[in-house]
């Protein structure tokens, strides 16, 4: 009904500037019955005359000329409206709404934030750091980043980052006091240091070797969600920790931290930018796509 209405408003403004069926019937390329039948029809729904018609002409009421009045400003607002929407298509401007963990956030989004503002100066970048696996349609995000395996097979996924490899660390103090785990296994009798995914818990170290694959949920003395907590922890020998061969390699470099477990910890699909449909997509988002996407 809405639609309709608009559509035979429309139609009216028209009409009572060309004083013709005719004519309005041609600057809209419909035909003057189909324009005829759109007038009766709005004046039967509003239950006022707007238009007084002779065979020779037509012209607005004093109703029609009052809705005429109102209307003109109102449609220019419309039409205004629409055209900036449409505009998106083509000038990346207006606001994109990221989701993206507290990794990401610091390895594959803010090395490219410079080279998106100058791409994209009218474009604000609304990034939301949380670890949690929300549904990012319902929580009204534009897009979102995570690890391969969490994206929903629905969603469309641009990689953004290289596989990760895992690595297994400790101190050299803490693994001279409690010795190395010489399998995943023996991680249920070290003290380790737990990482918090939001809403999501906990998370289970996961392990792979050959055709073998398991998790391990370790417990500790600590539990943290910041994964800068997890790196000083270990440095100081509370515990084991789980994190990424990138993240930890200036400690393995320098020796203030240890690998172990090295052959069970196997790459993974990394970081990948995720978006619901390719349909009608803001000028915005596919710039930040191509510039994050490797």
């Amino acid at each position: 009904m809405l639609e309709n209405d608009l559509s035979a408003l429309s139609a009216f403004v028209v009409v009572a500037e060309e004083r013709s069926f005719t004519r309005a019937a041609k600057r809209l390329g419909v035909s003057p019955s189909a324009m005829s039948h759109a007038m009766r029809g709005l004046e039967e729904r509003v239950g006022v005359r707007l238009l007084s018609r002779t065979t020779r002409s037509v012209a607005p009421t004093d109703a029609g000329r009052d809705l005429l009045a109102q209307l003109r400003p109102a449609l220019s607002e419309v039409h205004g409206a629409l055209d900036r929407v449409a505009g998106l298509r083509n000038k990346p401007a207006g606001r994109v709404r990221l989701l993206v963990p507290r990794l990401a956030a610091g390895t594959v989004l803010a090395p490219k934030l410079g080279e998106f503002a100058r791409k994209c100066p009218d474009v604000v970048l609304d990034v939301t750091t949380n670890d949690s696996r929300m549904d990012i349609v319902a929580a009204g995000f534009d897009a979102g980043i995570h690890f391969g395996e969490y994206i929903e097979k629905d969603m469309i996924a641009v990689r953004v980052s290289p596989d990760h490899k895992p690595v297994i660390v400790g101190s050299p103090g803490y693994l001279k006091s409690y010795g190395k785990p010489k399998s995943p296994r023996d991680l249920l009798r070290h003290r380790c240091i737990n990482f918090r995914h939001g809403d999501a818990g906990l998370y289970r170290w996961e392990f792979e070797k050959g055709r073998k694959a398991l998790s391990v949920a370790v417990s500790g003395p600590l539990i943290v969600d910041d994964l800068s907590l997890v790196t000083r922890a270990a440095l100081d020998g509370v515990g084991l920790a789980y994190m990424s061969d990138e993240h930890a390699a200036p400690h393995l470099s320098e020796g203030t931290l240890v690998r172990v477990l090295e052959s069970w910890c196997q790459p993974f699909p990394g970081f990948f930018l995720y978006y619901p449909s390719r349909r009608q997509q803001p000028a915005a988002l596919s710039v930040l796509i191509e510039t994050l996407r490797i």
